[in-house]
């Protein structure tokens, strides 16, 4: 009875090795491209625009660029929300500002840039391989899916800015900012002026 099983356990342990191996390589290098925020957008640019190409010259797959729009809209609205909502949770002391008074609490978004990054890179990757079975091809009349979603998307949006302004908060944040200090207005003896 030593003998039964072991074939199938010598066939496993291969293959969940390769599997381990496989998922540490792929992590070690997804860390190490933390730090690169201009180079991975560039690389889901480039999915992108492979994905674009692949739909055009194929001249189908509508409903799935269309289920991609959405998502990537859902992503959008949370890397644009803050992480807690003061319309809707309760108020933990970890809130926005919403007073010149107020102390100032950093933004912190509800999905963060890295994983809005790697979400969007792989519903590319997915939507890019739907487009190689003819199931996900469903006839459809695409301009009216196109229209559909750009009065999603303004209306999204709209209720996104009204948000932001209602709460005062900017989810972006263009490099540090830099104090050059008090300047001091001299008189015409070159001493300071109160």
């Amino acid at each position: 009875m030593e003998g039964v099983g072991s074939d199938a356990g010598s066939t496993v342990a291969p293959l969940a090795k390769w599997k381990n191996d496989f998922s540490m390589a792929f992590q070690y290098y997804l860390d190490r491209s933390t730090p690169h925020p201009v180079h991975r957008w560039l690389g889901t640019l480039a999915a992108a625009a492979i994905y674009v190409l692949r739909v055009y010259c194929v001249q189908g797959y509508y409903v799935v660029s269309y289920g991609l729009g959405i998502y990537i809209l859902n992503l959008l609205i949370g890397f644009l929300s803050p992480k807690v909502d003061p319309e809707v949770e309760v108020l933990d002391g970890a809130s926005l500002p919403t007073r010149g008074s107020d102390e100032f609490k950093p933004f912190i978004r509800r999905l963060p840039e890295f994983k809005f990054w790697y979400s969007i890179t792989k519903a590319f990757c997915v939507a890019f391989l739907m487009t190689f079975f003819s199931v996900f091809d469903v006839p459809v009349f695409w301009p009216i899916l196109l229209f559909y979603w750009v009065v999603l998307f303004f209306l999204t949006m709209k209720r996104q800015i009204m948000h932001m302004i209602k709460y005062k908060y900017i989810p972006f944040s263009i490099g540090k900012q830099r104090y050059t200090g008090k300047k001091f207005a001299t008189s015409s003896s070159g001493l300071p002026r109160d």
